[in-house]
């Protein structure tokens, strides 16, 4: 596939502040036999689909509403987690559990939220980054990263199909576990991490979110203290902006 036919996706950073400690983030390990990042920890997320295309049209004032819509959804069905549905109180137990189900077993996103008797909020998402890789692989994805709170005491469960287990961690948890062979992450996944590492709260991650352009961070190979790196650029807040290419997982 060529960059100039990348899949639209999107992708949810879901925080669960703590009192002691950095705020946690949801991820969840894609199974080994999935095409795409088999086998690492990435966040919530997936393509974005026609129906989620169709329910954007509801939503004509936010340009990335389809991105918005995917991200809620996917974060249903793979962690069993209800964030931007409205109205207050969140959906029960019950009515996750019956709007994942029907998710899981096709149905389309709008149909099932109108039967439960819900609706979105897509507020509740803060934009964060865009990625556009450009390498060679049969799956190249176009993907909005979005931040939100996680609702209180919500309860993930992972799905047991594209996803294999769930964890709550912090940015720098993960980090170390990845550099200690324990977790896998791809090139992007990994960026972000650094990112997500700098903030100590989720307001803090939504003014630095709100402090720079979403802008496509399209990975380049340059050399650089002779030898070659992937780089990104320096000036959309990623600490960390070039790894060497022999190093670098790229999906």
């Amino acid at each position: 596939m060529s960059i100039s036919h990348p899949i639209p996706a999107a992708t949810l950073v879901l925080f669960r502040e703590r009192g002691d400690g950095p705020p946690e983030l949801l991820m969840v390990e894609r199974a080994k036999a999935m095409a795409f990042a088999g086998g690492a920890m990435v966040f919530p997320g997936g393509r974005i689909d026609p129906g989620d295309e169709a329910l954007a049209e509801l939503h004509p004032d936010l340009p990335d509403a389809a991105a918005r819509i995917a991200a809620i959804r996917e974060t249903v069905e793979e962690a069993g987690i209800a964030v931007g549905i409205a109205p207050p109180p969140p959906p029960s137990p019950d009515q996750l559990a019956a709007l994942r189900a029907k998710l899981h077993a096709g149905e389309a996103f709008g149909r099932a939220l109108e039967e439960a008797g819900l609706a979105l909020d897509l507020t509740a998402l803060t934009p964060f980054a865009r990625w556009l890789p450009a390498h060679q692989h049969p799956r190249i994805f176009d993907t909005l990263f979005f931040l939100a709170r996680a609702p209180e005491g919500a309860e993930a469960t992972v799905d047991r199909t594209e996803n294999v287990r769930l964890v709550w961690t912090s940015a720098r948890a993960m980090l170390d576990e990845v550099d200690a062979g324990r977790a896998a992450a791809i090139f992007p996944t990994r960026r972000n991490l650094e990112r997500l590492a700098l903030f100590a709260s989720f307001d803090d991650a939504v003014v630095d979110a709100r402090a720079h352009p979403i802008r496509a961070v399209t990975p380049w190979v340059e050399e650089r203290e002779g030898a070659e790196h992937l780089c990104i650029p320096d000036d959309l807040g990623y600490p960390i902006t070039s790894e060497p290419l022999t190093a670098a997982v790229r999906g």
